[in-house]
């Protein structure tokens, strides 16, 4: 492995180049795969629907994320990051209705208090923070565009897409991919014509959110919500889509099925970053279970940075089951690598981003730091946003 004067990191020891050569462009693998980055990185996280408390199983997706930025401008490359806030959903209009609020209102108090849990995990506020309320004139123009290429169709006010017959399933049986449309509330007995089609704009009834539209009064859909702001922020596609891997299906694969179907540009993301579930009691963490562990009842025992360390101590795609010792081993390995950074040196700086810039292997970096110290220590602490 070989490093440019520019700090820029060649991987397989693509760049051993001599000090007047200069720059040259970063190179990392991601998902497993060469990720050339020349010019601007852009980064798409599905954010949150903000109708209820933050759990370490969403945090992880978004420490990963952070990371992931922290990693490539580590790198020299600029880049932008958008994650969008769901702000119009069913579920959070119902969940409003049942704490006898107004869905906007209980919006903006969720966002504020996850706000609150990034900044305590030190994760760094992303470039744009699309909101599913302020882009449905995108939506509308998004599912007016699919209806004139004949990728969707009207049913009494609601506007299916037409699934591709290619559509990526993400390895599911047909079985297993309509159990998880039922897992996020979608069915099929409503008059769409494929049970693969999905709806994109909904006619609103009276305790619905509502905007007007060519198809009557209505709200936009979820999956439609994505694709209208990702395309309105980054364009035709993405350098990276981040979301946990609970997202696979059906949310990834219709976001990019409508945004290639729309624009004709394929892949709509050139990689996916699809973080591993977190586990608790036996089950996967989710507010369906409700075996949730908060981040912020986490925090009232150990710093942000201890709980981010052991997000990130793990390949990011790895499912894993949380479990309190974790927090305890977690702040033995920041309290060494935080002795390590005290001495001197700077020796193994670009090993450590060597690692991370394959495939974000913070494991590997770590034990990068923890046998170098010094600048190695260091430069770790600083890209994953640990304090020293």
């Amino acid at each position: 492995m070989a490093v440019s004067t520019s700090g820029v990191i060649g991987l397989a020891g693509r760049y051993d180049l001599p000090e007047a050569a200069g720059p040259r462009a970063a190179h990392v693998v991601l998902a497993g795969a060469p990720l050339p980055l020349a010019g601007t990185l852009r980064v798409y996280t599905c954010g949150i629907t903000p109708y209820d408390v933050t759990h370490i199983g969403h945090a992880a997706t978004f420490v990963w994320s952070d990371v992931l930025v922290s990693v490539a401008r580590a790198l020299q490359v600029t880049t932008i990051s958008a994650r969008n806030v769901t702000d119009v959903d069913d579920v959070l209009t119902r969940a409003a209705t049942s704490h006898h609020r107004h869905y906007d209102e209980l919006a903006v108090t969720q966002e504020f208090m996850f706000d609150r849990d990034m900044q305590a995990l030190a994760v760094a506020r992303p470039d744009q923070t699309p909101h599913a309320r302020a882009h449905v004139t995108q939506v509308v123009q998004l599912v007016d565009a699919l209806l004139s290429l004949d990728r969707a169709y009207v049913v009494g006010g609601t506007v299916f897409f037409r699934a591709p017959a290619d559509l990526d399933r993400g390895g599911l049986s047909e079985e297993e991919a309509l159990a998880a449309f039922a897992e996020f509330g979608d069915r099929a007995d409503d008059g769409r014509e494929s049970p693969w089609d999905v709806p994109m704009w909904k006619p609103s009834g009276e305790d619905d959110p509502a905007w007007p539209s060519p198809w009557g009064w209505g709200r936009p859909a979820w999956h439609v919500e994505c694709a209208a702001m990702a395309t309105a922020v980054f364009g035709p596609s993405v350098d990276v889509l981040v979301g946990g891997a609970d997202l696979v299906f059906p949310h990834h694969a219709y976001q990019a099925a409508m945004a290639e179907a729309a624009t004709g540009v394929a892949p709509f993301a050139r990689r996916q970053l699809h973080v591993g579930t977190v586990g608790y009691d036996g089950a996967k963490m989710a507010k369906s279970t409700g075996n949730l562990v908060l981040v912020r009842d986490v925090l009232k025992d150990v710093p942000g940075a201890v709980l981010r360390l052991l997000l990130l101590h793990r390949p990011w795609s790895q499912p894993w089951s949380y479990d309190h010792a974790g927090l305890a081993e977690s702040a033995d390995l920041l309290a060494r690598l935080r002795e390590g950074a005290r001495s001197s040196g700077d020796d193994g700086r670009a090993e450590v981003l060597a690692a991370l810039a394959h495939d974000l292997d913070v494991p590997a970096a770590v034990e990068v730091a923890l046998e170098t110290g010094g600048g190695a220590a260091r430069q770790l602490l600083d890209v994953l946003r640990l304090g020293r």
